[in-house]
């Protein structure tokens, strides 16, 4: 695939341009007026994969991915054009026992549970509109100077693997996967021997400097330890010497600044105000201080602190917030977990994604463990051959979704390379996201359809840059930056895992991934309405929009320490994810007895027939223990009722 990179050249001011062609067997095709490489093609609906072969490998595009061009063109003319395709007459295949609506990890996970309890013999068909299956949990995959750098687009880590159900863990356990190897895969060292610290940037455009410093409270969860000395950090920001000096107050000051409030008015109190609010009236802060702060939640939430409530905030350890004398109250309220952060394949939970479909399809991947599927080259040209009982259809959007006239058959349309075709099926599961389910499926109560509408998915864009070195980030000491109010709020070098077969960059002259993360939130609005409206934004950004602030936030960054954009960067993955991840509840806006049983995602999620509903919006959990956690539901209420 064509992808041009707009990088300035070492001299003058004349733009210049790498670019990336991915071909199949050294061939380009034309379709319509366009000239495309199969590839692009297939990504833009275009083509079957069938017809690439083994050559089809859709982790290895660059350029504008996540929810790619032609994976939701045909959904959104449905649900905001209202456009009807022609209905099929007859059925394309043969019965299957269940259809699956969704690619993603709750998808196969359904897939993987009903042949569990139905056998191996049981005809099931996986439907994603995407050109690649996973859902969030995306791989990257570059070639860079003859390293593989294999990078997460979406889906990052198993978080807290102890606080998993008995069947998410029972399924991790199914598949292969140990996590407790991941104390020897995570190099916990890796940021302490190399001198890696955290970092804070202020760009010139909110600044007036692009200047690079240490992070004074740092972020001892990456393992980058404390600042050695915070006071001279923060005299080294560019802010007026008031707030600088409030600033310092606040991340050193040991006084409780609600005392004389009983522990349940504490948490009241910060439960009904913003963090943001918080830094302004009970420890107060100026304006500045306050933005320096505000990004910090979007990482977790998609949206700032102007949003997000103090209580969350002294849940995540916010400056303020660390001397209320409420931290027992706070372990009862969901506080932190004490399970460190490293429970990570290289691909992020993609790796997971690629061991169900290992699982499922005989011959997708070679090999039988959690270590070899990273290094696994999965064929793609054998996930939907007739002689498969699991078979999984990518580039197919589901556009209707009914009961037949007996009851006891669901007829599923979707439409592929231009056409519709329709499935039938005993059984079917909507793995998909919840806002899409009530124009699929018009049999639901209006009170249902209307819970499915309610939840808001959170947009985001993670952005896998392939550099050629770390050199650079080596000599400013950087592994991780937080950069309050520009474009990428914050970014790090990729997660240091080496497993058997794959080998993290080991130093600095190596090639690695750059993680960026942007979220398009809208300060000031209710978090809902942020996430409709960065979603538009998103929707109309360009790969090359995404490009230039790439370039132009690592240069203003680390220009000083020698990095050159045009020399230094092989190549860019945009994951753009305008559906990004499930809705959670938000203590500040939604009602307080909100949460895991009670909302309107238990609503939207009833049974409808020989219809179920799972994914993570279902329940309002958006990890891969509410994905599988959902799988294992919309699947026992099948089997239920079908006796």
């Amino acid at each position: 695939m064509r992808q041009a990179v707009l990088l300035r050249a070492r001299e003058g001011n004349t733009p210049m341009r790498i670019k990336r062609r991915d071909l199949i067997s050294g061939f380009g095709i034309a379709v319509g007026a366009l000239h495309l490489s199969p590839l692009e093609a297939i990504a833009a609906g275009m083509l079957d994969p069938q017809a690439a072969g083994p050559e089809y490998y859709p982790p290895a595009l660059t350029g504008l991915r996540g929810n790619h061009a032609g994976s939701f063109e045909t959904a959104h003319a449905l649900a905001l054009q209202g456009q009807h395709l022609p209905y099929p007459a007859s059925a394309s295949d043969s019965r299957y026992d269940l259809v699956v609506v969704g690619g993603g990890l709750s998808g196969l996970a359904a897939a993987r549970f009903f042949r569990e309890q139905r056998g191996h013999e049981a005809r099931i068909l996986v439907l994603d509109n995407h050109d690649d299956f996973g859902g969030h949990a995306k791989r990257n995959e570059f070639t860079v100077d003859g390293h593989t750098l294999i990078g997460y687009g979406g889906s990052q880590s198993i978080d807290t693997p102890s606080g998993y159900s008995p069947q998410s863990a029972a399924l991790l356990r199914a598949l292969g996967i140990d996590t407790t190897r991941f104390y020897r895969y995570y190099d916990r060292e890796f940021t302490r021997r190399n001198k890696l610290g955290s970092k804070l940037f202020f760009d010139r455009a909110h600044y007036g400097v692009d200047r690079l410093i240490d992070d004074p409270r740092a972020n001892s969860w990456l393992g980058t330890g404390d600042s050695t000395d915070p006071a001279a950090a923060v005299q080294r920001m560019p802010l007026d010497a008031k707030s600088r000096a409030a600033y310092l107050r606040l991340i050193t000051d040991t006084r409780d600044l609600l005392a004389g409030k009983s522990t349940e008015d504490k948490i009241l109190l910060l439960r009904g105000m913003s963090y943001d609010d918080f830094l302004r009236h009970v420890a107060g802060m100026p304006e500045p201080v306050v933005l320096l702060f505000r990004s910090e939640s979007m990482g977790l939430w998609g949206i700032g602190y102007d949003a997000i409530s103090a209580l969350e905030a002294a849940r995540n350890e916010m400056p303020g917030t660390l001397h209320l004398g409420i931290g027992a109250a706070l372990a009862t309220h969901g506080g932190a977990e004490d399970e460190p952060y490293i429970f990570h394949f290289p691909d992020g939970n993609a790796g997971i994604a690629r061991l169900l479909v290992r699982d499922l399809v005989p011959g997708s991947a070679s090999g039988n463990s959690m270590e070899d599927i990273v290094g696994a080259r999965l064929r793609y040209d054998q996930l939907d051959l007739a002689q498969h009982a699991v078979r999984i259809r990518l580039n197919a959007t589901v556009l209707d979704v009914r009961h037949a006239a007996d009851r006891a058959t669901v007829d599923v349309m979707y439409a592929r390379a231009g056409r519709t075709e329709r499935v039938q099926a005993s059984h079917a599961v909507l793995a998909c996201y919840n806002n899409i389910i009530p124009y699929l499926c018009h049999e639901l109560p209006p009170a249902q359809a209307e819970a499915l509408r309610w939840p808001q998915k959170v947009p985001l864009v993670y952005t896998n840059v392939a550099l050629r070195n770390w050199r650079a980030f080596a000599k400013a000491g950087m592994y991780y930056f937080s950069a309050p109010q520009d474009f990428f709020g914050y970014g790090m070098l990729d997660f240091p895992v080496s497993m058997p077969g794959y080998a993290f960059s080991e130093n600095p002259d190596q090639p690695i991934l750059l993680h960026l993360v942007h979220t398009p939130a809208v300060p000031g609005l209710p978090p809902r309405e942020q996430y409709r409206q960065g979603r538009a934004t998103l929707l109309g950004m360009r790969f090359e929009d995404f490009e230039q602030h790439v370039v132009r936030q690592l240069q203003g960054m680390l220009g000083e320490y020698g990095f050159d954009a045009a020399r230094d960067i092989a190549a860019i993955t945009v994951n753009r994810w305008p559906h990004g991840y499930a809705y959670e509840y938000i203590d500040l806006h939604d009602p307080a007895d909100w949460g895991h049983d009670k909302g309107p995602h238990i609503t939207g999620r009833a049974r409808c027939g020989r219809i179920s509903i799972a994914n993570s919006d279902s329940e309002a959990n958006a990890y891969v223990n509410g994905a599988v956690d959902a799988a294992w539901r919309a699947v026992a209420e099948q089997l239920e009722q079908a006796g």
